[in-house]
């Protein structure tokens, strides 16, 4: 079969014609062989599986069971069901190319992905911060939780971290569709960056790096701020509990989320460090970059599932029900 052209002019502008290329191509972990991305595809399928089956479990047990119907559980299953949907835009595609080897991704399609990485990313966000409100509500105002957080208003704040996440992210693929693209087509993720793609360009990229820094610190840095700014005010609240078993009580109830905090942020903050200190991608780029799309839809449901006593005992009585 005949490949297409690499490079394919789309478009003449005043400032010549632009040229995109007919596909990208990824490289998956720099410096390994075929033979190891080959065997890694295996635990890499054990991930999406356990991914899938425990963001799905959690999402059906929240749906079934009526008396979970509470702003935590429900802004939980928000959370599942943008892992279960993040986790199927890069995974597969990862297993294809560490399993077939074969590392051609189409322009569009590479672009599709990589709105809807930054998108549901951004989603993932907000509901992380709707969350910490919530246990903010919860042990600092305990009185007024059932009529600040009301059915109603769970269903606008998910709207609205749905909204927030298409809106700010929708720009990206334009922004790179008006770039003219180099002879190199080597992404060097195993999935399609708004970073990585950029730094293709033979063009001025200017306004790509400004609107890139302006949303990554509009929502994900102030996301973060107000996230931090809630466990404060909860920590000085545990703190002033007179009961020490009160405290700890009431503190445990964000471990988890404290958790799926770390997960998504830390990575998140190393990879945008690393992109903006520029050079060449290394294999510390690509290991934060994974760790970033792909722990938190795994380690969520497993940390969900393990703490919160009512998911856990669910799902123990779905498996008792099953052996027998």
């Amino acid at each position: 079969m005949q490949k297409p052209q690499c490079l394919v002019p789309v478009i003449a502008t005043p400032n010549g014609t632009l040229v995109h290329p007919a596909y990208f191509l990824l490289v998956g972990i720099p410096g390994l062989g075929p033979n190891i991305h080959f065997w890694l595809a295996f635990p890499l399928c054990f991930m999406y599986a356990l991914a899938t089956l425990g963001n799905l479990a959690i999402v059906l047990i929240i749906r079934v069971e009526r008396r979970l119907h509470e702003p935590m559980y429900l802004f939980l299953a928000m959370l599942s069901t943008i892992d279960l949907v993040l986790s199927s835009v890069t995974m597969p595609k990862m297993a294809s190319l560490f399993l077939t080897g074969i590392q051609e991704i189409g322009f569009n399609i590479c672009l599709a992905q990589m709105f809807l990485i930054h998108a549901l990313s951004a989603m993932e966000s907000a509901v992380l911060l709707a969350m910490a409100f919530d246990r903010f509500v919860a042990i600092c105002h305990p009185l007024r939780h059932a009529s600040v957080l009301t059915g109603p208003t769970v269903a606008k704040i998910g709207l609205a971290a749905l909204t927030r996440g298409f809106v700010f992210f929708f720009p990206l693929p334009f922004l790179l569709k008006r770039l003219s693209y180099c002879q190199t087509r080597t992404v060097t993720h195993s999935f399609c960056l708004h970073q990585d793609i950029m730094k293709l360009s033979c063009t001025d990229t200017i306004v790509n790096v400004v609107y890139g820094l302006f949303i990554i610190l509009s929502v994900m840095g102030v996301d973060s701020l107000f996230i931090g700014l809630s466990y404060i005010l909860i920590l000085k609240t545990v703190l002033e509990l007179s009961s020490r078993g009160a405290a700890l009580k009431a503190f445990n109830t964000c471990v988890s989320h404290l958790c799926a905090v770390l997960v998504f942020y830390v990575p998140l903050i190393g990879l945008s460090v690393v992109h903006r200190l520029g050079g060449p991608t290394s294999l510390l780029h690509v290991i934060m970059a994974n760790m970033y799309l792909l722990l938190p839809p795994v380690v969520n449901p497993v940390v969900y599932g393990a703490k919160t006593k009512e998911i856990r005992s669910r799902i123990l009585h779905m498996f008792s029900q099953g052996g027998r």
